[in-house]
Formats: C-alpha cells, sequence, structure tokens
C-alpha cells in the first residue's frame, strides 16, 4: 500500500490527510478559518496565513495520528502550490519541505484545481472513472469547464471571463446581507423563495463554453439594494425592504445554476464523455446537483460534502496518480505559484 500524506493551504483552511492508494482516506483533518474570516465578509490574507502558522504542525501531526500509523509508513509528501494566496500557500510549502528534507521522502508539488478533480476518486464505494469525461470545477476563486482524457491529460474548455461561480454566491450574500461564505447561505434563503419571481439574466447562452456572472450580480444588486446606497459599496448597501431576500436568492440561483448545467451537459454530448464528474466548494449546492443530472442522461459523480471544500486528502490523491507516472518535484525549486492554470503543462510540472 502506498501512503501519502496531503498538505493544502492554499486559502483559508489548514488542512492535512493520509491517502491509501489514491482512493481511500486513512484521516482527512481540517481547521477552517470561517469564524476568523466572517468579521470582513471575506477572506483577509494577512490573518489567513497567520492562522495557518498557527494550526498546520498540529494538523499534520493529527492526520498522521488519526491513520494509525507513525510518520516512517508515509510514501510521500503532498503539498499544494497554487493556485492561491501567495503566504498561505508558502506556510503549507515550508512545512512540507522540511519534513520531506528531514527524512528524505519525495516531495510533489500539486495544482489546488487538479486536486478538486481527484476528490471525486475518494467518492466510496470506489469506482473506476472510464475516460473521456467532462469535469465542471466551481469554487469560491474558480469555474473551470475540463475534458480530462486520461490522468494528466486536460484540455480547457472554458470557464469564467470575469467572477468565478463562488465568488458571485458570495457577492451576492454580502449584498442581501446573508452571513459569510454566501453560497451556503443563498442555498438556504432560496429553499423558502421563488425562483420564478425575478428574471434574472442567463449570460453568455452561446455556444461557446465561457461563463459570466458580474452582469446578473449588478441585476441582483440593481433590485435588491437601495440605489442611493450603491456609491457605498457593498459594505454599505442597504437591502431594499420592499423585496423578499429568499424570492431574490432563489431567482439568482436558478439564473447561475442553469447556464453551468446547460453547458456542461452540451460540453459532455459533444465530446463523447462517459460521464460528468462535478467538484469544488458550489459542488455541494444540491440544486446545482440536480440540475445537471435533469441536463444530462450521463451518471453524474460529486464529491460527499466534506470534500467538496478545501481539503488534504484530494491533495494527496491527485499526487498518487503523478507517482504512478514518475514524477515527482525537486526539493531545492519547487515554489508557490499563485496564478496556475490547470492543463497538461501543469502536469508535467
Amino acid at each position: 500500500m502506498t501512503y501519502i500524506l496531503g498538505i493544502e493551504t492554499s486559502c483559508d483552511e489548514t488542512a492535512a490527510a493520509v491517502v491509501i492508494d489514491g482512493t481511500t482516506i486513512a484521516s482527512n483533518i481540517i481547521a477552517s478559518q470561517i469564524d476568523l474570516h466572517a468579521q470582513y465578509g471575506g477572506v483577509f490574507p494577512e490573518a489567513a496565513s497567520r492562522a495557518h502558522v498557527e494550526a498546520i504542525g498540529l494538523v499534520v501531526n493529527e492526520a498522521i495520528r488519526d491513520a494509525g500509523i507513525d510518520f516512517s509508513r508515509i510514501n510521500a509528501i503532498a503539498v499544494t502550490r497554487g493556485p492561491g494566496l501567495v503566504g498561505s500557500l508558502l506556510v503549507g510549502i515550508n512545512y512540507a519541505k522540511g519534513l520531506a528534507l528531514a527524512s528524505g521522502k519525495p516531495l510533489l508539488g500539486i495544482n489546488h484545481l487538479e486536486g478538486h478533480v481527484y476528490s471525486l476518486w475518494l467518492t466510496q464505494p470506489y469506482r473506476e472513472v472510464r475516460f473521456p469525461v467532462v469535469v465542471l470545477l466551481v469554487s469560491g476563486g474558480h469555474t473551470e469547464l475540463l475534458l480530462m482524457r486520461d490522468h494528466g491529460d486536460y484540455e480547457r474548455l472554458g470557464g469564467t471571463l470575469d467572477d468565478a461561480a463562488g465568488e458571485a454566491f458570495d457577492k451576492v450574500g454580502r449584498m442581501l446581507g446573508l452571513p459569510f461564505p454566501g453560497g451556503p447561505n443563498i442555498e438556504q434563503a432560496a429553499m423558502h423563495g421563488n425562483s420564478a419571481a425575478y428574471n434574472f439574466p442567463r449570460a453568455l447562452r452561446d455556444d461557446s463554453y465561457n461563463f459570466s456572472f458580474s452582469g446578473l450580480k449588478t441585476a441582483v444588486m440593481r433590485e435588491a439594494v437601495v440605489s442611493s446606497s450603491i456609491r457605498r459599496g457593498e459594505k454599505g448597501m442597504q437591502v431594499r425592504s420592499d423585496i423578499s431576500v429568499n424570492d431574490i436568492a432563489a431567482s439568482f440561483q436558478l439564473a447561475a445554476i442553469s447556464v453551468l448545467a446547460e453547458k456542461t451537459a452540451r460540453a459532455a454530448n459533444e465530446h463523447n464523455a462517459t460521464e460528468i464528474l462535478l467538484a469544488g466548494g458550489v459542488s455541494a449546492n444540491q440544486a446545482l446537483r440536480l440540475a445537471i443530472r435533469q441536463s444530462s442522461e450521463l451518471p453524474v459523480r460529486y464529491p460527499p460534502l466534506n470534500l467538496c471544500t478545501d481539503n488534504g486528502a484530494m491533495i494527496a490523491a491527485a499526487a498518487f496518480y503523478r507517482m504512478q507516472n514518475g514524477l515527482k518535484d525537486d526539493l531545492f525549486t519547487l515554489d508557490a505559484i499563485p496564478m496556475w492554470p490547470l492543463n497538461n503543462e501543469t502536469y508535467m510540472g
């Protein structure tokens, strides 16, 4: 058996996990910073990196202990090197380098987006993925539509031209006065609202595989926010007293997910995919899952809720398949890459 320690510190969660043979989670520890950043209405980068420094040693030790092994059983160390907040990334990278230098174990720098893709290999019971597959990757900072022909073989079909889907959810949540993070709170509000109450725009309903959410966000602002408060910025916005927050949330959510589902289903059909893979933080949204299942006859695979957000297990899983292809990184040249697209060049380092 191959035991890989995965470390993830790309944004606001300090995470570590041990994964066996790329498919079985032996441990998965996450120290969340949600309460820390809620006071700012979003992630405060400097505070995030400081919190990572305080937590990482405890999180890694707990992950190894919960796996029921000692460090000598670890075969390799994997760490997120990007994309993400540079200060946060460096905390994880430097800690992983220290472990690798002291132990002589191989070190692998993993693309955070690829980690989200490989969260789909951790669903239980394990079911083999048959290529090609279409992957919709939707998170707070990224919205990507990928064709995956094999391990490490990625073609980017399209992506957002402005806000990521998760960003749009968070910003609209802030407009509506909902707690941070906006995504799950909009989903909760939408359950009690009428999605037909407002006809918000579905942007880029064209032949491309690109998305746009900035116009949708602006349309929500015009409906929901007191006009005299707009110039004061999102933190100063006042929600109109004569609108239903639940109806706005439901109508916004429908407009956002309908285009995501429509283009994903079309991409899967046009590229003869065997199934659709849905990953990233926004993949936890039940309405999005349902919309994609209803848009395509293909099987749809998505991770359990605890693997939708950032975690070390997905980093370890991605590393296993890199190791299978004989790849590893140089301890002394490995560095953070805050802006790092996922493509075939990424996979080859």
